[in-house]
């Protein structure tokens, strides 16, 4: 049987794995991960607690995979709302520096190395998929979303979180982040590979998923919090059923 492409770019997991000892410095590298972190798990929370019949952000027994998940800023808050999370990440070293911090924190999270269509070909379903600044760095956009589509349950959702194409971005989260303001460290980014929602969503259907929600993320406070916004120029978050 012919074997799937692989969505992940050797150069992106060489650069973020070379940030994996100071993922967890809130003031290091990954300083606007930490501060946006909470929206967007706080809002993928909300939605498939809802989607369940739950109140607020209760997760309790609920299978979450996420997919990018680095030294794990975001499973570890999906976990606390009582979610059983996978992380998955191609980063070696990124995965050690998740595996020391959960440890240290008593959580219990499954991290694993590989690639989403690694654990597709083991026949993996979860509740929900989650996959936060991700998309954008892939080698093939819609054999991610396919791959994501096939390791949610169906009925099930995926969020993402990622970037849009478009002027404003590319003078705030390429220029201003990364060469004025140096908020992230030089080529964290190839504006060329954000994706507008337009894209996302036609690309989505092909792959089996339904956009069902969408949501701007907005700096607050010079960037020290972020909030849920209907500006969607920048960051969003998209949620997704697969049908």
């Amino acid at each position: 049987m012919p074997q799937p492409t692989p969505t992940a770019r050797a150069d992106e997991i060489a650069k973020f794995d070379a940030l994996a000892a100071r993922w967890w410095d809130p003031s290091g590298p990954m300083a606007p991960l930490h501060r946006m972190n909470p929206l967007r798990t706080e809002w993928i929370g909300r939605r498939l607690a809802a989607a369940e019949g739950r109140p607020g952000a209760n997760l309790a027994g609920l299978s979450v995979l996420d997919i990018g998940c680095g030294a794990g800023l975001a499973s570890e808050a999906l976990a606390r709302m009582g979610a059983q999370v996978t992380g998955l990440d191609a980063a070696a070293a990124a995965l050690e520096a998740a595996r020391a911090h959960a440890a240290a924190e008593g959580l219990s999270i499954d991290y694993r190395e590989g690639m989403p269509e690694d654990l597709a070909a083991e026949g993996r379903h979860f509740d929900a998929v989650v996959a936060l600044e991700v998309i954008e760095h892939v080698a093939d956009r819609p054999a991610f979303l396919a791959a994501l589509a096939g390791l949610v349950k169906p009925g099930g959702l995926v969020f993402l979180s990622t970037l849009n194409r478009t002027p404003r971005s590319f003078l705030l989260a390429k220029v201003g982040a990364e060469y004025i303001l140096r908020l992230l460290p030089r080529g964290t980014h190839d504006w060329k590979m954000f994706v507008t929602p337009a894209e996302l969503g036609a690309e989505a259907r092909r792959a089996g998923l339904r956009v069902t929600d969408i949501a701007g993320m907005s700096p607050v406070q010079g960037g020290r919090d972020w909030r849920e916004s209907r500006d969607v120029s920048v960051n969003y978050l998209a949620a997704l059923r697969r049908d």
